[in-house]
């Protein structure tokens, strides 16, 4: 992923730039999470912001946002996050745990999603996402992913 991580993106990201979503060239390879409706909003060094409009698509039986569309949002927004910690470096990330807590139930209507670093080390990494309802700011869900800095060249066989 490390050489699908835009050169434009990471050399504003060194410098302290917060970079609007619009002004980045997305590629399928490590942004594209179309399959739930995830859309970027900003990149900072230690804040990646995103958010998903919740309808039926994303529903279990009882028409309440799946669990697994938590998890699923909250793995994308701190692998990616945690992703642009190390690309300068040559390093990928891969995810070692995910956590992920159910707080509030909801149906429909924009979530949004923010990142932020709870440890940057030099092996792992761990990040908090935070998702909350733009209707109202309540926290729906929250989890933690460990990641794990590796070089590219350890990804493969």
């Amino acid at each position: 992923m490390a050489e699908a991580m835009p050169p434009d993106l990471l050399a504003r990201l060194a410098a302290g730039e917060t970079v609007p979503a619009d002004d980045v060239e997305l590629s399928a390879g490590g942004f594209d999470a179309t399959a739930i409706g995830l859309t970027w909003d900003r990149f900072a060094a230690d804040r990646v912001e995103a958010h998903v409009d919740c309808g039926p698509p994303h529903h279990q039986p009882y028409g309440l946002v799946h669990g697994g569309v938590w998890c699923s949002i909250v793995e994308t927004v701190a692998s990616i996050a945690g992703a642009l910690r190390v690309a300068s470096r040559g390093q990928l990330t891969v995810g070692v745990s995910n956590t992920t807590d159910f707080l509030r139930s909801h149906r429909e209507g924009r979530v949004d999603a923010v990142a932020t670093p709870l440890h940057v080390g030099r092996l792992q990494q761990l990040w908090q996402v935070e998702i909350t309802r733009a209707s109202d700011g309540k926290l729906v869900a929250h989890g933690q992913v460990r990641l794990q800095n590796i070089d590219a060249t350890q990804i493969g066989g």
